[in-house]
């Protein structure tokens, strides 16, 4: 009868043990989500991991108490030092490493199938747990939520991505990566430079070589100035060129209330909320002393979240940073 009472506290010893660092290991905040997301076995185990504190001391507790009545039974069955050494391997090795080792693996699923037995000992050891975990909750506060960095974050996608048990692809993944770090861009990263952007005068005539040139360029949407080239003063859009006869001044079809001036210093999350605002697809980027540096772009923005380089079937330029580039290379 001795031995079988060594056995079932052995195996308690081990569950404590190992129910220990199963649940404590399951982040509160981490259950919540998976919580909203309809996972049941979250659920059953939130029940009892949510009073962190409390879950804590009845499990210690148990274990310790499991682990002193080892040690008292074998020392019935065998000499005092025979005992302890005899209880000292019992514990550590199927009391605290196999469990261990066995439940962490498989957290949830076993805190899920177990969630009703640790209740009960929640409830039988309550009157002496609960003080000492009220205690505690006074003196440490609520469980700290784990935050992470956006480079974290980053990191977690990718690891996401490289595993096969992941639903994340390689797409998604850059589409992420993208998303996270477009917002520590600026303008000036992003934009097309003053010395490749096409531009026309608000006195140009539209005639039909300048339209064939407009044309043969494959731009949308193209700056227009006034004076000099630094003062621009709206946005030409090709699309209404459709209608218009040879001979046409500019003047009379660009549009001036669709003209956005930005900083070349500021975000690109700031550049996108100016471009919902202002219910445009194109800036005119400006520095400090008035001069136009370049031309941003929704595209541009757009790009940097998808992380590929966006070309429409009317672009005949891919990379016009690289052409400024190369441009400045000749000169």
């Amino acid at each position: 009868m001795t031995y079988i009472i060594v056995i079932l506290l052995v195996a308690l010893s081990g569950l404590f043990s190992g129910l220990t660092l199963d649940l404590l290991s399951l982040d509160k905040n981490e259950l919540e989500r998976k919580i909203s997301l309809g996972n049941k076995k979250a659920k059953k185990v939130y029940a009892v991991r949510k009073r962190g504190n409390l879950l804590l001391c009845t499990l210690l507790l148990g274990n310790v108490a499991v682990n002193s009545a080892l040690a008292i039974f074998l020392g019935n069955i065998a000499p005092g030092l025979i005992a302890g050494l005899v209880a000292t391997g019992l514990i550590v090795i199927f009391g605290e490493i196999i469990p261990q080792a066995t439940f962490s693996k498989y957290a949830l699923e076993v805190g899920a199938k177990t969630a009703w037995l640790v209740k009960f000992f929640i409830f039988i050891l309550f009157p002496i747990c609960f003080p000492i975990a009220w205690v505690l909750d006074k003196a440490l506060g609520e469980e700290m939520a784990t935050i992470y960095s956006k480079k974290e974050l980053m990191k977690i996608i990718e690891e996401h991505e490289v595993h096969k048990g992941s639903e994340v692809d390689a797409d998604e993944k850059r589409i992420v990566k993208g998303a996270l770090s477009y917002s520590d861009k600026t303008v000036k990263q992003v934009m097309t430079p003053r010395t490749v952007i096409y531009t026309l005068g608000v006195n140009d005539i539209l005639d039909e070589k300048r339209l064939k040139q407009i044309q043969s360029k494959g731009f949308t949407r193209i700056p227009v100035y006034k004076g000099e080239k630094d003062n621009v003063v709206g946005v030409l859009y090709t699309k209404d060129l459709i209608s218009i006869r040879p001979g046409v001044i500019i003047e009379k079809v660009y549009r001036k209330d669709k003209l956005l001036t930005v900083s070349p210093d500021i975000k690109l999350d700031e550049l996108l909320n100016d471009f919902v605002k202002a219910r445009t697809h194109i800036a005119c980027v400006k520095n400090e002393y008035d001069g136009m540096e370049g031309i941003v772009s929704l595209e541009d923005v757009i790009e940097e979240v998808f992380g590929v380089e966006i070309v429409d079937e009317s672009d005949r330029v891919v990379d016009m940073q690289k052409m400024a580039r190369d441009k400045n290379k000749k000169k």
